[in-house]
């Protein structure tokens, strides 16, 4: 089996903290997620992650005018420039102070990044020439007297405006000016959060955060005479848009105010060309005003925390808004008054997912105590189910996939109908007990949940809701279930008083074999085969049982393979902690020739369990986010003070600027929760708390801190040529392909396995020749091909092409296909799932259309019949 599963995506996280911002085309939405950058096709509707990470959480990122250079800066302040085309890093940058502010020049040739109170000006690293130190400084720009906040550069790239915590605006040139003095914009109360250029740069706007707008504007000749700043003599002429806005002497000309009491400015963004001020917020509220007029446009709460970050489209049409307290990301359409995109991930930690049959929808379910319905192939939720009033300890799918359950820490298991989008049934235990664990028989009519109170299973009926049995026996806390797959009506518990019970729910004997452990019982699996089970320990270890002869086969140590990093307050070292040194979750491989198994670790282990064996074949890191707890293997001596104590356990939240920050809002005693909350201060932990792996084979997923990572083996992505040689080049496949060899042609494409030159020979072949090239084409590219067909449908707009080979693969290869269904089944599901969609789209296409067709029909007819009345009446006058 292989296993080189690549990150492909992260789908339980939208926005964690730092700016959003559009691309400029304005149909993506590009978003900080962690340590890592989600970018949204809202076109598409689809979302991918980048493949990259900084070292710490994020807090400001900018996209060069042309789209080809990302840079996104940490906390600390180090940087990675990107190719985003590619999402490959192409240099890293330490700027030794936090950033707040990055903005690349509208001619893509300068970077301007604030520095304390300084602001400093780079010259764009060339991304096609590799350098040894490619940032090369171009000016240092000082005058502001506290931190500087935000950037903003002139159309021209001449000059750019700079605000501060000093309540001021200045305006700098790029370069000296001769008789240019930096301008000073002076007035505000409050921290000034953002100063625009008007789209003529004749009007300049400032926003302070205590919700007051001024308008500057050069000034008249009676000013000029009032002014004591008058030791720079104006220019005669000014000449061009550049020495007019530098020479230009600014005055206030208006002042306007926003008059929301308790109310502060969070956000700003500004669209020159349509004169469009977009402000967030603290209050969750956003608004839209026209300016010179300062007109409201429009003004809506769209949430219920404050708004952290405001863009708006380079159209205008569209403004997003991403709120980090609840982790919202939102994209408002102001005209129509409707959303483009709406999405929130699980306010506190993910506990658990699960696999739709298919493999197309995954489910979680957290402390939040939502439970949520994402789409693989778009990475968008697309359902929420807010039923629950407690954390959402387990979930799992029926069979068929339409019906999805739920078990919950305040008593209840909850059956959800994905057709309706309904709860149409909850189960309840008869005296109230907390449910921790949950199973659904192969049948989808039985339901069983596992309780960590009374220590008792309970198994409901699906039709009628009603408790059909209590299995009773463990002597602690239920902790896993899990039904034989095979269908032999046989449940397995898993329980912290080191046991493991084997249950036959349907036999009149009622029989109920134990199998005993050297430790508390975490995590247990069953092979696809229902043949083995496989238990997890809170030693460390996983045992393996044949369950038909009930003997132990293979145990395999784990402890130093999960064993995590160290955690800030430690006392120990990671090698000698016990903490993470355990799996928490355990899940097979769709062919049952491996296993893969998480928990309060950093790492992911998959291991080859065939034929007895306990090779461990590959660890996979979650997270190298510094900002995350364990996942350094030592503690960095540099962040200890002079006092011997660590800086990160230091509460700083005290030195906040805004006061809601400042607040402390805990309540005494502990909540279940992202941490614990009943302390001032806490650092979220790398871990992952359940993985489960796709039925396709192709993927897995684990609930993580950083939220639902996706692993894919996704050879788009990476250059995975098969049988290479060296006289094989695109040159050499395009000279066979001229010489009329269509099937050498494709078969010397996918030995390269580069998509565009693969589709280059795919569509050069001719309709009539397809039957032909598909009959002959070596089965060992059949998986490739039928992947690329499905891909192919569904961008390109030669449909009847691509039915075409896809009649003449299935008609030629039929056989071969249905005997090996397991290992072409993702191929055979994305073909399924393009032609599904291409019917879908022509029936909707001829529904809304069909009023139009009937007349064609008609007049086609009243053609014919005349045609024919025309032909009838000739052949008699001949007659």
């Amino acid at each position: 089996m292989k296993a080189n599963y690549q990150f492909s995506n992260i789908c339980g996280t939208v926005y964690r903290q730092g700016n959003v911002l559009f691309t400029p085309d304005g149909n993506s939405l590009l978003s900080p997620v962690g340590n890592r950058v989600s970018v949204f096709d809202l076109v598409n509707n689809k979302s991918r992650t980048l493949p990259f990470q900084n070292r710490k959480n994020i807090s400001r990122i900018a996209l060069s005018p042309d789209a080809g250079i990302l840079i996104s800066v940490d906390e600390d302040g180090r940087a990675l420039l990107v190719n985003f085309r590619r999402g490959v890093v192409l240099h890293h940058f330490n700027f030794h102070k936090p950033v707040k502010d990055v903005s690349f020049s509208p001619d893509a040739k300068y970077i301007a990044v604030t520095h304390d109170s300084h602001v400093q000006v780079w010259h764009t690293p060339n991304h096609l020439v590799r350098e040894f130190a490619p940032f090369v400084l171009h000016r240092t720009y000082t005058g502001h007297h506290d931190e500087v906040l935000s950037i903003r550069w002139s159309l021209d790239s001449k000059c750019f405006l700079t605000t501060s915590r000093d309540m001021t605006a200045r305006l700098f040139t790029l370069d000296p000016l001769e008789g240019f003095r930096p301008k000073t914009f002076a007035g505000h109360r409050d921290a000034v959060v953002g100063a625009y250029f008007s789209a003529n740069g004749k009007c300049i706007y400032t926003v302070s955060r205590d919700g007051a707008v001024f308008t500057w504007k050069a000034k008249t000749s009676a000013e000029d005479d009032n002014s004591p700043d008058d030791s720079v003599p104006p220019p005669s002429k000014p000449s061009g848009t550049f020495e007019a806005i530098a020479m230009t002497r600014w005055g206030v000309h208006e002042r306007h105010y926003f008059n929301l009491p308790n109310t502060r400015v969070v956000g700003t963004s500004f669209h020159p060309s349509s004169s469009l001020l977009v402000v967030g917020f603290s209050t969750g509220l956003f608004g839209l005003w026209e300016l010179p007029a300062f007109t409201n446009v429009h003004t809506l709460s769209i949430s219920q925390q404050k708004i952290t970050s405001v863009a708006i489209s380079p159209s205008g049409e569209w403004l997003a808004f991403g709120a980090r307290t609840l982790g919202q990301l939102l994209v408002w359409e102001w005209q129509s008054e409707s959303y483009v995109l709406k999405q929130q991930g699980h306010f506190f930690d993910m506990n658990t997912l699960a696999y739709a049959p298919d493999g197309q929808t995954i489910v979680t379910g957290g402390d939040d105590g939502k439970v949520k319905v994402w789409a693989v192939h778009s990475g968008f939720c697309f359902v929420t189910f807010t039923e629950h009033t407690a954390p959402v300890m387990d979930v799992a799918f029926a069979k068929q996939g339409s019906v999805l359950f739920s078990a919950s820490l305040d008593g209840t298991v909850r059956a959800f109908d994905l057709v309706r989008y309904r709860n149409f049934r909850t189960f309840t235990s008869p005296s109230p007990v907390q449910f921790s664990a949950l199973a659904v028989d192969p049948s989808g009519e039985v339901v069983a949940a596992g309780s960590t109170d009374s220590f008792e299973i309970f198994l409901w009926s699906v039709q009628t809701g009603k408790l059909l049995d209590i299995l009773t026996g463990h002597e602690a806390p239920v902790s896993t279930l899990s039904f034989c797959p095979s269908g032999s009506n046989q449940l397995a518990s898993g329980s912290w008083d080191r046991t493991v019970r084997v249950w036959s729910v349907f036999g009149r004997s009622r029989a109920m074999e134990t199998f005993a452990v050297s430790s508390d019982v975490l995590a247990l699996s069953f092979r696809p085969d229902g043949a083995e089970l496989a238990v997890a320990s809170l030693d460390g270890q996983i045992t393996f049982f044949d369950v038909r002869s009930g003997k132990q086969t293979n145990i395999i140590e784990g402890r130093k393979d999960i064993s995590g990093g160290r955690k800030t307050d430690d006392k120990v070292a990671a090698a000698n902690n016990a903490s993470s040194k355990a799996f928490t979750s355990l899940t097979y491989t769709a062919d049952g020739t491996c296993i893969l198994a998480g928990g309060n670790s950093k790492y992911v282990v998959m291991y080859d369990v065939r034929a007895g064996e306990g090779v461990l074949v590959k660890k996979f890191q979650i997270s190298e986010n510094l900002s995350l707890d364990g996942t350094e293997e030592f503690l960095d001596s540099r962040k200890v003070n002079s006092a011997g104590i660590n800086v990160d356990l230091i509460d700083d939240r005290g030195d906040a600027s805004d006061l809601e920050d400042r607040m402390d809002t805990t309540l005494p005693g502990a909540v279940r929760g992202a941490g614990d909350m009943s302390v001032r201060k806490y650092r979220q932990e790398a871990r992952t708390k359940c993985v489960r792996f796709s039925p396709t084979g192709r993927a897995w997923a684990a609930a993580s801190t950083e939220g639902l990572l996706i692993y894919s083996l996704d050879e788009t992505i990476a250059f995975d040529p098969f049988d290479l040689t060296i006289d094989l080049t695109p040159e050499s496949v395009l000279d066979v392909l001229g010489e009329g060899e269509y099937l050498k042609a494709l078969v010397l494409a996918f030995r390269l396995n580069e998509k565009p030159l693969i589709r280059h020979v795919y569509e050069s072949v001719p309709g009539a020749d397809v039957r032909l090239v598909a009959r002959q084409v070596p089965v060992v590219y059949l998986a490739a091909l039928l992947q690329f067909v499905a891909e192919h449908m569904e961008k390109s707009p030669h449909l009847e092409f691509d039915l075409i080979w896809v009649r003449a693969i299935l008609m030629s290869h039929g056989r071969y296909l249905r005997d090996r269904s397991g290992e072409f089944a993702p191929a055979l599901r994305a073909v399924q799932k393009a032609l599904g969609d291409v019917e879908h789209s022509i029936s909707s296409l001829c529904e809304e259309n069909t009023s139009m067709l009937l007349f064609l029909i008609d007049q086609s007819k009243v053609k014919h019949g005349i045609e024919e009345n025309g032909a009838g009446v000739e052949m008699e006058e001949e007659n």
